[in-house]
């Protein structure tokens, strides 16, 4: 399913460097904006890959943080 995120993106000497301002963590770098967008999304896909690997007999639970 498609889902749609804001890429906010600077140039760092010579480099498109940016990240998906919806998803703490992701971000990446290009020689060029188009190269920027195709890391990113390979970068947020790498991280949904992860976020899904457990650990053999892992449990999870929901918590609350007071901030």
């Amino acid at each position: 399913m498609p889902r749609q995120f804001t890429l906010e993106y600077w140039e760092d000497s010579g480099w498109y460097v940016g990240r998906l301002t919806e998803v703490p963590g992701v971000f990446s770098q290009g020689e060029t904006l188009e190269k920027l967008e195709e890391n990113i999304r390979d970068a947020y896909r790498m991280m949904l890959e992860a976020d899904t690997d457990t650990r053999s007999g892992a449990r999870r639970t929901e918590i609350t943080v007071d901030v």
